[in-house]
Parts: structure tokens; sequence; C-alpha cells
């Protein structure tokens, strides 16, 4: 073996030869920080669930905190529902 085959032998990661398999999901650590509103921390937490998937099928789980989000943020624009025993003339 000449000495630019063993530096370019060298420089290869280890087990690339070896398997031509994609890697598989990995979760990039990206920190979800709490709201202090519990139906939205939920759908955040549901972010979580991609981590472990293929990136095809994160649109799933992104549309489905969409649609969550969505509804959390309409729910405030909605006015408030009267109790059973506040609509007394």
């Amino acid at each position: 073996m000449t000495d630019e085959a063993a530096e370019t032998r060298a420089e290869e990661p280890a087990g690339s030869a070896e398997s031509a398999e994609p890697a598989g999901p990995v979760a990039l650590g990206v920190v979800r920080t709490a709201t202090g509103h519990a139906g939205v921390d939920a759908h955040l937490a549901r972010l979580a669930d991609a981590d472990h998937l293929a990136a095809d099928a994160h649109v799933e789980v992104y549309e489905d905190v969409h649609r969550g989000l969505r509804e959390a943020l309409t729910a405030l624009d909605a006015p408030p529902v009267p109790g059973p025993y506040e609509n007394r003339s």
C-alpha cells in the first residue's frame, strides 16, 4: 500500500465502506420552552413525535400541530360561554 492510499483510507469515516444504508432518524435536540398554556404546550410537545420519523412523515405531525395551535388561537377570539347559572334575568 502506498503512503497516499494509506492517507486516503485513514480519512474515511469508520464503517462508511461497509454500510450504504442511510442513517435512521435522529432527534435534532431542539428545545421546546413551555408557554404556560396547557393546550399550546401539549401541541408543541407533539413536535417531538417528528424526531423519530423519516422526513417524509414530518408533514403529518406538523399539520396536526398547526391545526391544534390554530384552534387554540381561534378559541381566544370566541366570546365567553355563560355558565349554567349566569343566564338569569
